[in-house]
């Protein structure tokens, strides 16, 4: 277990739930762009799976209307099935509550579209029934930017703590000398990590070159 896990998230404390992240809902996004969300959602999948976090992941009338999963995020987990529901409030589905809580784990993070419901409502839910819970912002998206906006703000106003991707990613990894992740945090950050991933591929080739020129 890592230090300061009372404050700091704890990949063997935390639980991951993704939500209705499908075509349809997709289409409706106007909080930022969708391919950030994407961007930031598959890094998010990569980085519980590289910490061995258990991630739960949720579609909304997948066959009939909203779509299947994100490809790029199902690849992540290619034998995980999505709990499909009927219900805006996953909280409220009995499967997916029933998910969560097999995990065992107390801090749990969500991610998902829209914010202001399928995001919002679980989000809301869980807390009252005694989870710490933290919403990764940029990995979800609303309808308008007010409706994103607000709805973190309600949830922060609840207790649910905003988060972004790359600060989970770093915060589970907390030390680079935890070597048996580091490779995948590194893998992680470069493909999706944008400015500091390319950084950390100009840094790599440099320390290559020099030690090309060393020899």
């Amino acid at each position: 277990m890592r230090d300061y896990s009372s404050c700091l998230l704890d990949p063997e404390q935390s639980a991951v739930l993704i939500i209705d992240e499908e075509p349809m809902m997709f289409f409706g996004v106007e909080s930022k762009t969708r391919a950030s969300i994407m961007n930031n959602v598959v890094g998010l999948a990569k980085t519980a799976e590289a910490f061995s976090v258990p991630c739960i992941l949720s579609t909304i009338e997948a066959n009939t209307f909203s779509g299947l999963l994100y490809p790029k995020l199902q690849a992540v987990y290619p034998h995980v099935s999505p709990v499909d529901r009927t219900t805006i409030n996953a909280w409220e589905d009995v499967n997916v509550k029933r998910a969560v809580q097999a995990t065992g784990r107390t801090k749990l993070l969500i991610a998902g579209l829209w914010t202001e419901a399928c995001v919002l409502f679980p989000a809301l839910c869980a807390k009252a029934d005694g989870y710490d819970v933290y919403v990764v912002t940029d990995a979800s998206g609303g309808a308008t930017k007010e409706a994103h906006d607000m709805a973190v703000l309600r949830m922060a106003q609840a207790g649910v703590k905003p988060v972004t991707w790359l600060q989970v990613l770093l915060e589970y990894q907390r030390d680079w000398s935890h070597k048996e992740t580091y490779a995948s945090v590194v893998n992680i950050i470069k493909d999706h990590g944008g400015a500091y991933g390319q950084c950390m591929d100009y840094a790599e080739s440099m320390v290559q070159k020099n030690n090309r020129n060393n020899q």
